[in-house]
Parts: C-alpha cells; structure tokens; sequence
C-alpha cells in the first residue's frame, strides 16, 4: 500500500528572497537536522539571463532504525538525490526528491514548492507532498513503513523551524532585506537557451505546481487549501500525518463529492473518530452525508419548531459553558417521563429534537470558538439522574434511546467532550449494563459519574464548571432555565389510531409476549441463572383486570408436560406439591398490579438456579379461589398482560460496574453499596407506572 504525506500551506512572513537566502543556508550541512549527514552538488546551470537556477544534490541521511534492521540492511546511511529548481523570475522554488539507496524495493518520492503568497507579495508559502511504496524488504515492510512515516514527519516539523532559524540568523547579521532579481540584457545566442530554461513547463516537473500557477493552487481566496495558521488557530494542535489526512480527505471531497463541502470542524471530526485512518473516515463520512441529504438534516435548526408539549417536559437545554470554553447542555433525565413523552409524542419527534440539539451544539462550538480565540470542536453535557427509576428501564424507551445513540454515534462523531453525571442511583448500573455496548470507547472515556454528592466540592463538578455557573439545583448560585420536566399527563398521549399509523404501536407491542391469566392458572417464566450476581429485568403492561406478580428461586427445574418438553413460559410450572422455604423461597416481595398499570423491575440474584417470573389473578379478601380445572373450563373473567424480561449475565453486569468505576472515582459509593447489595443478599425493585 503506497502511504502518502499533504502538508497544509505553511507561510513565512518575510519576502521570498530573504526565504531563498535561509534556505541556502541548509547546505551542504544542517546542524539543525541530527538525521542530515550532508550533500554534494552533482550538477547545477543557469540560464543566460540569471533567472532560473537549477541544482542538482546527492544528500546522505542517517537510518533511525532498530539495530537489528540496520544489520539485516547493511547500511546506516541512505541517498536521496534533490532536484530544485529556482525562478528568481516566477520567484518559485520547487524541488523534486527520490531515493537511490533501496530503489528496487522502496520507492519515496518528495515534492516541495516555495511561492508567494497570493494576498501578501511580502510573504512566501511553502508546501509539501510525498509518497512512500514498500515493494519488499527482507519481511520488514510493516515495520520499515512505521519507522519511515515516524522520521518523515518529525522532519517535517523540524523543517519549518530551521528555516526561521536560519532567517533569524541572517537578520540578527544585519540582513534583513535581499533584492529582488532583475533582468541582465540577453545576447542573441543565449536567447534559445534562456527560453528553455525560463519555461516552467519544459522542465518536466511533477510536483503539485507544475501544469498551472503555483500560487493559485496553494493559497487561493475561495478556500482551496488550508493554512497552517488556520489550523492551528481553528482546529488545534495536529500532528503532520493529522494535518496530511484532512488536505487528503478534504480534497478527496472537493474532487468526487457532489453537493455541500462539510466543514473542516465536521471533517476532522469523523477523522478523530477513526484515528486519523483515512479510508475508514471516508466511507464512514461519506454514509453521513448520504444520510444528512436524505434527511434533510442541513435544514433542521431552520424547519423545526419543537411542540409546545416537548419545550415544557422535556428537561434539557443549554446552559452558558464549562471551563474549557465548550457549550453546556443539562439534562435532567431523572424528572424527564421518556415514557410519556414517546406516548405523547412519539419516537420521531423525540429523535428530531435530539437531532436538533446536536446541531444547536456544533453551531455553538463555532460561535465559541470565535468568541474564546481558540478551537473549541465539542461540548460538555450534565447529566442530572435524581429521580431516575425502572420506569426508566420501559423497553420501548430503552430501544428507542439505543437508536438515538447510534444515530448520534454515526453522525456527530467526536462532539462530546465531556458527560458529567451526577447523582445517580443504585439503579443506574442496570440502565447502563444495556446501553454502554452501544457507545463507542472513545466516547465511554469521557463519562465521569458521581453518585450521592460526591459531585460537590473538589474532584466534583467545581474542577469542570465556573461556580458561577453550577445550577442551583446541585447546590449552586446560578439560576438555571431548563424546563423541570415531570409526568406528562396522560391525556396528552397520542391515540391508538395516531400511534398505529406510524407503526409505533406495532413496533412497541413486538417487544413484548402476551399472555393470559385464569383464576387458579398463574402465567409463569422459568429463567435459568447459571452463576451469581445476574440481574433479571422485567417489564409489563396490565392489559385487563388486577394481577399479582411475584419471583421464586427455586434449585430444581419444574417437571413438565411430556406435550411441552421445552416449555419456559405460558402455564402453571411450580409443583403443587412443593413446600416454600424448602422446595421454593420467594424473593421478589408479591405485587399487587391494577388494569392499566405499567410495572418495571429488576432483581440482583444471589444465588444461580431457577428462577420463576409468576403473575397470578388478583384475588380480594373473602373470595373463593377455582381450582385450575373450573378456571380452564369455565367462561370467567381473565386477565391480559404484555411482558418482556431479560438476563443481564453476571460478566456484563460485573464489567459494566468496572467499566464504571474506571469512569470516575466518584462512582465509588454506588459501585460499593451495589456490590454490597449483590453479594450479601438479593436486591430488586419494581415501579409502579401508569
């Protein structure tokens, strides 16, 4: 594979010809470059008139490799031979570089041009392309590859520094000015000569200013090419091969891309997002745009209104910035129903809104950049969780979160620079145990979460936050507009007919089983644990009439049916003849859920085994219970319910708390009173919801 270096455009602030006069000064030696051993000239001409100076120059640089690779070698210098090409006229320099040294089995090539700034006649602009093909090398490709593109670009940087090095030697001498060439008169005889020499063209150079003018490609006004100045003041500090993948990818989109040029901000992003590989941030660039066209996304902030419903309970916005400089946005996900406002508003609406910030947050980070004079690419987000509970953990509202993350994942790379979360409670383990899988790594290492108050005072949110601006909810002095949020009342909800049409209602109801309920004829699901500290989550809707739900252990397996050889679920499992305490031990406390009711729950297990999720018909003080063969036979009354359950495994869940706790030291408590909970008895909890 052939690697290849773009340097941005690089400006001097001192005229040409004092740069030429710096430059000079590199040869035959540079003290300044430990690597350049030295350099001989093989040929040089002139032409006629003076204006063009052509040199050629065979340079030795010393191999920074391993020892054993210099052996194997046999050699502990290489050549390359340099070709410049000087036009006092065009006031150009470009120069062409190849090795000699290995030719037939790795091939550099090296292009440089010197010019004037377009804007600035004053100024001089260099750039710098090259290429590096690895054909074979005695089985050391990968590693020869490593060690050249790591030399090559320390150079690189080096290269910029000598030069001012060298001119600020010459001014601290006194020279402070070199005077522009002019024209000698010409004999005759020398005209045809002068004419091939003066001619750019003719010289047959390959470098990136050789079929048109050198000063319009590099720094031309409509934004062609980039500056390192630029870079460094609007994008950051990069490293060269940084630099070089977003000229390559930029131009890449410049040459092939039909439609709106994203911004350097939002390309650099998706580079990062890929460590700088420039065919994974291609492909995953391109799938971005293809989706912001088809979405329309580039309109968003212009065509969408949020309804009036979402601006009151939904319990986020934007909150001045943290200490960096980046935008805050607060989230108060524990007051925020995400049940109730998926049943008010549906999924689309929410993921619009989401949508919407993310773009609010990029058109922040730009204004905040020019504000602070320094780049700022990401944002901070608070995440406030009191309040949070199992309602929370509503499938449909873990789904459609998971989807959100992913869109975001997809499609604003690299834009959160921070996720503070504070006060978050013992049930935050299971929430996260189902969405970190979904969040890349690189995002998952800027959580930091607090549990308790452990986000007041140092190492709490006073390190990331001005305390002019931490809101007054967590203790501070700073009046914070963010809607509060709370339970969206539940006439607000759409219809069954509104929600069907957007296939919402069927898309939530394939989530869950539906079963029925006899007087006498419980509906029960076996869920075996083969190890401890599980967790068994459930989630269920009452449908019709009054259930009671409860959650045995028991160490033996129910005997089935010969009909049913496989059966978990859907009739009565638990022998009749099994005594409690001794055969069975309740360990969910049993739950009395009324029509219409929404009930999530989750239970750390202590102990494996089997595990039997039950929901029985309600029965009232004084009422005679049927026994299972009158219910079966009888048109009595029967209950409906949907249900979903599922078994976080003991080494997701126990990866998840470590995963946590390497977020933070201040997840410490939670991650302890968690652990303690699991491992000295069984914890559960079940909420009760509309």
């Amino acid at each position: 594979m052939v690697q290849k270096y773009q340097s941005p455009v690089r400006v001097y602030k001192y005229p040409f010809e004092l740069v030429m006069a710096a430059y000079e000064k590199r040869f035959p030696t540079c003290p300044q470059i430990p690597v350049f051993l030295g350099s001989e000239v093989l040929r040089e001409s002139r032409s006629a008139d003076g204006s063009v100076h052509v040199v050629e120059r065979s340079c030795r640089l010393r191999v920074e490799a391993p020892r054993l690779l210099r052996k194997i070698a046999g050699v502990e210098h290489v050549v390359f031979v340099q070709r410049n090409i000087l036009n006092w006229k065009e006031r150009t320099l470009r120069i062409e570089a190849h090795n000699e040294t290995f030719a037939s089995r790795v091939v550099v090539k090296e292009n440089c041009s010197y010019t004037v700034h377009p804007e600035n006649e004053d100024w001089t602009c260099f750039e710098q392309s090259a290429s590096l093909d690895i054909r074979s090398f005695f089985g050391f490709e990968s590693a020869l590859e490593k060690i050249a593109m790591k030399q090559y670009t320390a150079n690189v940087k080096k290269g910029k520094e000598v030069i001012e090095h060298y001119l600020n030697e010459l001014i601290s001498q006194g020279t402070s000015h070199v005077p522009r060439w002019t024209p000698a008169r010409v004999r005759e005889e020398d005209a045809c000569s002068q004419a091939v020499l003066g001619d750019p063209d003719s010289l047959e150079v390959d470098g990136p200013s050789s079929s048109q003018s050198p000063v319009c490609e590099m720094v031309g006004t409509d934004g062609d090419k980039l500056d390192a100045d630029y870079i460094e003041r609007c994008l950051g500090q990069l490293t060269p091969m940084q630099e070089s993948c977003l000229i390559q990818l930029r131009r890449w989109l410049q040459e092939n891309h039909k439609g709106k040029i994203p911004k350097d901000q939002h390309i650099l992003r998706f580079l990062r997002a890929r460590d700088f590989h420039l065919d994974k941030a291609r492909e995953m660039l391109c799938q971005s745009l293809s989706w912001r066209k088809q979405h329309q996304v580039d309109l968003l902030l212009q065509t969408w209104r949020p309804p009036a419903l979402l601006e009151e309970f939904f319990a986020g916005g934007w909150h001045y910035q943290d200490v960096d400089g980046r935008p805050l946005y607060i989230l108060r996900l524990g007051h925020m129903d995400t049940k109730g406002l998926m049943k008010a508003m549906g999924e689309e609406a929410l993921l619009q809104h989401v949508l919407s910030v993310n773009e609010e947050g990029q058109k922040r980070c730009e204004g905040n950049t020019k504000q602070f004079g320094r780049p700022i690419s990401s944002w901070t987000c608070l995440v406030d969780l009191e309040g949070l509970n199992m309602r929370h953990l509503w499938r449909p509202g873990v789904k459609a979160l998971l989807r959100m993350i992913e869109v975001v994942e997809d499609n604003y790379p690299e834009t959160l620079g921070r996720l503070l979360i504070v006060r978050a409670p013992r049930v935050f383990p299971v929430l996260w145990t189902l969405i970190s899988p979904f969040i890349n790594e690189n995002t998952r290492q800027k959580f930091l979460i607090y549990s308790g108050g452990n986000y007041q005072g140092p190492g709490g949110l006073v390190d990331y936050l001005d305390k002019e601006v931490i809101p007054d909810f967590l203790g501070g002095e700073c009046m914070c507009n963010v809607p509060e949020g709370g339970l969206v009342p539940k006439s607000l909800y759409l219809t069954e007919e509104e929600q069907q049409q957007s296939d919402q209602l069927c898309q939530w109801r394939e989530t869950y089983q539906s079963a029925s309920v006899l007087r006498g004829a419980p509906h029960e699901v076996t869920v075996e644990i083969l190890e401890g500290e599980s967790v068994i989550t459930w989630d269920f809707d009452i449908l019709r009439g009054d259930v009671v739900f409860s959650l045995y252990h028991t160490k033996q397996a129910p005997r089935l049916g010969s009909g049913e050889p496989g059966a978990k679920a859907g009739r009565q499992l638990t022998d009749r003849g099994w005594a409690s305490s001794t055969d069975y031990s309740c360990v969910e406390a049993p739950l009395i859920c009324r029509e219409g009711e929404s009930i999530q729950g989750s239970h750390v297990t202590r102990w494996p085994g089997i595990y039997l999720l039950q929901w029985q018909m309600h029965t009232p003080p004084g009422s005679v219970v049927e026994d299972v063969l009158t219910a079966l036979h009888s048109p009595g009354p029967r209950c409906k319910l949907l249900y979903y359950y599922e078994v976080l495994a003991s080494e997701d869940f126990r990866g998840s708390m470590s995963s946590l706790e390497s977020c933070t030291s201040g997840f410490s408590q939670l991650s302890a009173a968690t652990s303690l909970s699991s491992s000295g008895q069984s914890h559960s909890s079940s909420l009760v919801s509309r």
